[in-house]
């Protein structure tokens, strides 16, 4: 069942690639958790990219990003944790957080055109697709999560290449906090 903005965000505690446990709610402040699909992923691997590029302006304002992958730690750290992202990427092959965040698959979602702009743009980066893990249909999705753990926005794309814009995660870390 997917959240809505408002409700909280369920609390969970996962194990990142480098094998150190991390609590949603240990995490103080605002925080971007962002659902991708597999670590070998073009798309995916785009967008941590773009995202390790914006991780300092975004940190600098308060928000603490957190990835979630539907793949083993090794093979994080063979695929996106080449980047070195300076955030955390938790392995969920058995995708019990997909679960509990409502995440859906889509066989159209995946066949979408609407994809091929972003994978042409993913390729021409260098990230080309690797070994697939978990759910090949799986649609990502982004939660803006306030300081007291309510829900500022839930995300659900409708296809494999949609995240929240980043001119939503910017307005999130722009506006005043709802926490008290």
């Amino acid at each position: 069942m997917r959240l809505e903005a408002g409700a909280r965000a369920p609390d969970f505690t996962a194990t990142d690639w480098q094998g150190s446990a991390l609590r949603l709610d240990d995490v103080h402040g605002r925080r971007w958790l962002a659902f991708f699909r597999y670590a070998a992923c073009p798309l995916c691997n785009l967008r941590v990219h773009q995202m390790v590029k914006r991780h300092a302006e975004f940190a600098e304002r308060g928000l603490s990003i957190l990835a979630v992958f539907q793949s083993t730690a090794g093979s994080i750290a063979r695929y996106v944790g080449q980047q070195r992202p300076p955030f955390p990427l938790l392995a969920d092959p058995e995708e019990r957080l997909y679960g509990l965040f409502g995440l859906e698959t889509s066989l159209a979602g995946t066949a979408s055109p609407a994809n091929l702009g972003r994978l042409a743009q993913a390729v021409s980066h260098g990230f080309l697709p690797g070994r697939p893990e978990g759910s090949m249909t799986r649609i990502p999705a982004d939660f803006l999560i306030e300081a007291d753990g309510t829900l500022r926005r839930a995300f659900y794309g409708r296809v494999i290449a949609d995240h929240v814009p980043f001119a939503e995660v910017e307005a999130f870390v722009a506006a005043p906090s709802a926490a008290v």
